[in-house]
């Protein structure tokens, strides 16, 4: 039996996150499905994605706005999902007239206090004006690196913007929309999605030439895919006598998809970023296991490709009501899931080298340019966070005499208000701000993970990592200004916050058989 009851802060050392070669972002809530709180799905997963995708849309001169179209046009006889005045997402509340009190600005503090960026999809009406624009850019700045997708799957016509104007007015409003948010809010990245190649044989992309100049604009390329869909659900089943479904061979979809992002970089004349904004086989069409199957297997794909031409996708999404999510909605409690096989694979491939970030010892170079004194290993007194695969933190080297019994993290007074992110041998934990033990134990369930493989050896030792993102969700240029021991060049707070830590955590580990060697005292 051990007991380790205290950290040693002369032991600790500086380590830093450090993105992979393709990043795995997850879709929470659509048309399709509810938002799944980050404490959930931290759970299930047992470690964060790169970045979380939600979706909005902004209609606010329509007269039943802020409501959502489903429920404003409840008793309208609907055939499709988007035979709504406007789109069926969650409505974006902010806006000109709006405030940041509610959504989508709850649910992006969520995700970004769990230790992930954030992905905004936000369809649009085409025809709103500059002012209305900049509202929106000037409120999502504090919320540092995120990602905005406008106006997705611009080459359809099942849209709501569709509907308003033409393919080039699209494609003019998504520039103008570049053009603002780089004034407002430079740091944001933009990002564009269309259908790409449809056809193997084409020369040129759908509507390629409609949409040039938003290609030009955008800061990211994109393009949705999935290797299987039913779009005709909820209003029909995809059966042998229905229509509105497909299945595609994986490597076409793969080639078609590859074959865009040439295109778009030959168009742009620069190598942009390339990401696949949604990405699934649909289980209505495929069945829970080939459906997995597939996803593996696009993965794949990628893993063996030496080009290396992108830089990520996402999986939409964790929760569905139909069959395009890692869970079911229960249908007699939406706040229920069933995960479904594809669950697992997830599981494996967001812990797979290639696709999730690696945690190395010493500094970034960024913050090491940003400090008043030469930096060593050392344990430093502030925390750095830039995103989800661009931070400095602190390892803790833990040591286990066996298998433990019980493993906790205490935070006394002076770090207990701290919000971080834990990491143990592959598994990762949320400390809310307040919470006093965190219970590490789950690490050596997590079958995956390296904490249980190092358990089954016997004696071992393991670094505990400790990250800190914000406490709010927000970047503040108040708690810049706070930090010593940094020269933080103008407008750093808006991709960087900094978090003193003044001391570690105390860790009580007990090992052996049995945790105790006495009998309790009788009441």
């Amino acid at each position: 039996m051990r007991n380790k009851s205290d950290a040693d802060d002369r032991s600790a050392y500086a380590v830093h996150l450090k993105a992979p070669a393709c990043r795995i972002d997850l879709g929470d809530g659509s048309e399709r499905g509810e938002y799944v709180e980050q404490d959930y799905i931290l759970r299930r997963l047992g470690r964060p994605v790169h970045a979380i995708n939600l979706m909005y849309c902004y209609y606010p001169n329509d007269e039943a706005w802020p409501q959502r179209a489903s429920k404003a046009y409840a008793d309208r006889d609907v055939k499709f999902a988007w035979d709504y005045p406007y789109d069926d997402y969650f409505p974006y509340l902010g806006g000109l007239h709006g405030n940041t009190d509610g959504e989508p600005f709850t649910s992006i503090r969520d995700v970004r206090r769990h230790g992930q960026d954030v992905v905004l999809t936000l369809t649009m009406d085409p025809l709103l004006p500059d002012e209305e624009i900049a509202a929106i850019a000037r409120e999502l700045r504090p919320f540092g690196r995120l990602q905005i997708r406008i106006n997705h799957e611009a080459t359809g016509n099942w849209f709501s913007f569709n509907k308003r104007a033409d393919y080039p007015e699209v494609a003019a409003f998504f520039a103008r929309c570049v053009d603002v948010f780089h004034r407002e809010a430079p740091h944001i990245r933009v990002i564009l999605c269309l259908d790409g190649y449809k056809d193997p044989d084409a020369e040129k992309m759908e509507k390629e030439d409609d949409f040039l100049p938003a290609i030009l604009a955008a800061d990211i390329e994109s393009v949705d895919r999935y290797l299987a869909l039913h779009w005709g659900w909820p209003f029909d089943v995809a059966d042998s006598d229905t229509e509105q479904y497909a299945r595609y061979e994986v490597k076409d979809i793969y080639a078609l998809t590859k074959k865009s992002a040439a295109r778009y970089r030959a168009l742009c004349g620069v190598h942009k970023p390339m990401v696949l904004s949604e990405l699934n086989a649909d289980g209505d069409v495929t069945g829970p296991y080939e459906q997995a199957e597939m996803v593996r297997e696009f993965a794949s794909l990628i893993k063996a490709d030496k080009e290396r031409w992108l830089d990520g996708f996402t999986l939409y999404q964790f929760r569905d009501r139909g069959r395009l999510g890692l869970e079911f909605e229960d249908p007699n409690n939406p706040g229920v899931g069933v995960a479904w096989p594809l669950m697992d694979t997830f599981c494996d491939l967001i812990r797979d080298p290639f696709f999730s970030v690696s945690i190395e010892k010493g500094l970034s170079a960024e913050t090491k340019e940003k400090m008043t004194a030469p930096a060593g290993d050392g344990c430093p007194g502030v925390l750095r966070w830039g995103g989800s695969d661009d931070a400095d933190g602190i390892a803790l080297p833990l040591h286990f005499d066996d298998t433990p019994v019980f493993a906790e993290a205490w935070f006394d007074e002076g770090i207990r208000d701290l919000n971080l992110m834990l990491e143990l041998g592959g598994h990762w934990f949320y400390k809310a701000p307040g919470v006093e033990c965190v219970d590490l134990m789950p690490a050596f369930f997590d079958k995956r993970s390296e904490a249980a493989g190092a358990a089954a050896k016997g004696t071992f030792d393991l670094p505990l990592h400790i990250f800190a993102p914000p406490a709010d969700g927000e970047n503040h240029v108040s708690a810049a200004d706070e930090v010593s021991g940094f020269v933080l060049p103008e407008g750093d707070h808006l991709t960087n916050t900094y978090t003193k830590i003044p001391a570690l955590p105390r860790i009580r580990i007990r090992t052996g058989g049995h945790p105790f060697t006495f009998a309790g005292k009788e009441a």
